[in-house]
């Protein structure tokens, strides 16, 4: 990797406890992954090369440019959903971190339409009214492997998103994304946490959802403290990695 700057440098550290944190907190598996804008070039950011997300380190980092291509001449193998970062960042200037996973609590919501994920807890407001679905079928038929593998799929799932905060993905699961590579993995999280406790509540009830006015001043409240849950989850990740790195699994 070419010579960086401190704050990029401290950014790639984070991105790499990103990858950790989502692992470690049932997010992702060995699929999905997390990317950041880069701080100095927003036409460009940062993402793992192919990898799980559970094993990546700095030097598994790869700079992109927003048609996903690599600008460095790196030659390693690198992600087939690169898109789905590279055209959220071309549409939505304001977004500075992008998480893709397969959480499996919310995987549900985005095949049943009439069951829309909402916010219900004060964790979660950041969801807004209710999270859209991206049908992969309007957009190339109905015989894909619902995979976001070039530039039109990256947009159209954009065009989804719109000024949203999260996106589902019909039978495949979703994308989150935030200001702050902090604020993208909390909602990461939180956006799995909802949905597991959405599909709970349904059992008992109607369910009060929040109200716009609750969505609102959670979200400002509680992201405002991003930095407590991130030092208990990164403290976590990190022993949890070194532990079964030790043990030879």
């Amino acid at each position: 990797m070419k010579n960086h700057s401190a704050t990029v440098l401290e950014l790639l550290d984070d991105l790499v406890d990103a990858n950790l944190i989502l692992f470690n907190e049932g997010v992702v598996d060995a699929f999905g992954h997390v990317s950041v804008r880069h701080p100095d070039n927003p036409e460009h950011y940062f993402l793992a090369r192919n990898m799980a997300p559970g094993l990546v380190k700095r030097e598994d980092i790869i700079e992109f440019d927003l048609d996903g291509e690599v600008v460095d001449g790196d030659t390693r193998k690198v992600y087939l959903e690169r898109y789905i970062h590279g055209e959220i960042y071309r549409a939505r200037p304001d977004v500075m971190a992008v998480v893709h996973s397969h959480s499996p609590s919310v995987v549900p919501f985005s095949a049943v339409k009439s069951n829309p994920l909402r916010p219900l807890c004060h964790m979660s407001g950041f969801i807004g009214r209710e999270a859209p679905i991206f049908e992969i079928r309007d957009v190339a038929g109905d015989s894909t492997d619902l995979l976001i593998t070039n530039p039109k799929l990256g947009a159209a799932l954009s065009s989804t998103l719109a000024d949203n905060t999260v996106v589902l993905m019909r039978g495949h699961g979703s994308t989150v994304v935030a200001p702050t590579l902090k604020q993208a993995v909390f909602r990461a999280i939180y956006v799995e946490v909802n949905a597991r406790l959405q599909a709970e509540a349904s059992r008992l009830g109607p369910i009060e959802f929040l109200s716009e006015g609750e969505m609102e001043t959670t979200q400002k409240t509680i992201e405002g403290q991003v930095e407590r849950p991130w030092q208990l989850w990164r403290m976590r990740a990190r022993h949890a990695q070194q532990q079964w790195l030790d043990s030879g699994l």
